[in-house]
């Protein structure tokens, strides 16, 4: 009877350690610069609009461009890169630089379909100028974006990490303008993952 009990125990154990792991998982506040999310990285991330931090970071070793908005909030771009599965991802850093709180609702742009993005950089696009294309963020089945949500409550000169997933233009174009609501374009370099 004593080794049934413990044979149950362990079992719960098991299960309790188990779904602790799995609620550690696509947090991704630990990766180092050279991680790039996948798309099936970008498409759990999603699954949690409401939880903050749930996209990549994205490590400030370089500036491709810095854009300057409405309400004192800046993004930096710190990478745009080209993986093998077709794929472009934006990484950079929303600054809120004013004296409100601030959320990014703006960004989601005004795109019904998108709501479910909630506050996001949903509204993000890549235009090939010379391939005369825009690129529109990618989105799951349900509609949300691949791309950082939960971008809300962020305090003044406070600062979140941000990822975008596109399909790629084509591998001969290597530079393309990054455009978001409410703010100037930007052109940034992709470079190769």
């Amino acid at each position: 009877m004593a080794y049934g009990r413990r044979a149950t125990t362990a079992v719960a154990c098991a299960v309790v350690a188990a779904i602790t792991l799995a609620g550690c998982g696509g947090g991704g506040g630990d990766k180092k610069a050279d991680d790039k999310p996948s798309a099936s990285a970008s498409a759990s991330a999603k699954n949690t609009p409401g939880k903050k931090g749930s996209s990549p970071s994205a490590t400030p070793t370089q500036i491709l461009a810095q854009i300057k908005g409405e309400q004192g909030v800046s993004i930096t771009i710190n990478s745009a890169v080209r993986d093998a599965g077709g794929f472009v991802t934006v990484q950079g850093v929303l600054t809120n630089g004013g004296s409100e709180i601030y959320d990014a609702n703006d960004l989601r742009g005004n795109e019904t379909a998108l709501v479910a993005s909630g506050a996001s950089v949903a509204g993000a696009v890549l235009v090939d100028e010379a391939g005369k294309k825009r690129y529109y963020v990618l989105r799951d089945t349900d509609g949300r974006c691949l791309c950082t949500m939960g971008l809300e409550d962020i305090d003044p000169n406070a600062s979140r990490p941000f990822f975008a997933q596109f399909p790629s233009p084509p591998e001969s174009t290597t530079s393309v303008e990054f455009e978001l609501p409410t703010m100037p374009p930007a052109k940034i370099s992709i470079s190769e993952g």
